[in-house]
């Protein structure tokens, strides 16, 4: 029953999607499913990339270790989202990154070797793959050049307003405050300021991860005319 799920998320994730099952049965040759508990590593910075994963149930948290031992946040994947993919391309051949489960988790682990060999037997998913990996430089050269160019209080607006939508008011934050003021560059004693004093000006009201909008238009007149997704 896991397999089968695994493949319907495979088969739904914009880089394998409309391809035949043959491909998809290809890939998931030799796969696995795995469960994790809040806090298991799925995977290491440094270590061999050997698979790539499929969330299918729960979160899994994209990180690196500073060496002060102070940890970021790269991204936060939900069901269906891939991890490491483009890793299975690297010429050294290891993790750049620590994968971690949020919570209780269920991930496919994928196998690299499937993937280079779905890549020479169909171009196309190789094009794709390419097409995918040259967006991701894109948007990683945009938020560069957005925390370089943006204030902190810019970048926590626009952290703020993409989280509560075009249409919400209620707001969970997927990091804590020390990830949250490492995402977007900026100290976590600025961050602290800023919420309070943005919850004096009555623009934002809760504590910790859970925030009430209550003046989006004052948090867009910060962000400004330049926002950018994170």
């Amino acid at each position: 029953m896991a397999q089968v799920h695994a493949r319907q998320l495979l088969g739904a994730y914009a880089l394998f999607k409309d391809f035949e099952p043959a491909v998809l049965d290809a890939l998931l040759q030799l796969s696995r499913v795995v469960r994790a508990s809040a806090g298991d590593i799925l995977f290491r910075e440094g270590a061999p990339a050997s698979s790539y994963l499929l969330v299918m149930q729960g979160k899994v948290e994209i990180l690196r270790f500073g060496a002060n031992g102070d940890e970021k946040i790269f991204g936060l994947l939900g069901e269906g989202q891939v991890a490491a993919d483009a890793a299975m391309f690297m010429p050294h051949g290891r993790y750049p990154m620590t994968a971690r489960a949020q919570g209780s988790a269920q991930v496919c682990l994928l196998g690299r070797q499937q993937l280079h060999e779905c890549c020479r037997r169909y171009p196309d998913l190789a094009l794709r793959l390419l097409a995918q990996l040259s967006q991701r430089v894109y948007q990683r050269v945009n938020e560069v050049d957005w925390v370089i160019s943006s204030s902190a209080a810019q970048r926590l607006a626009v952290y703020m307003l993409n989280l509560a939508g075009p249409v919400g008011r209620e707001i969970n934050m997927p990091v804590n405050q020390r990830q949250l003021a490492a995402r977007l560059g900026m100290r976590p004693e600025t961050l602290n300021r800023l919420f309070s004093k943005w919850q004096e000006d009555g623009w934002i009201s809760g504590r910790q991860r859970d925030w009430t909008l209550l003046d989006a238009e004052a948090l867009q007149q910060v962000a400004g005319d330049s926002r950018r997704l994170f």
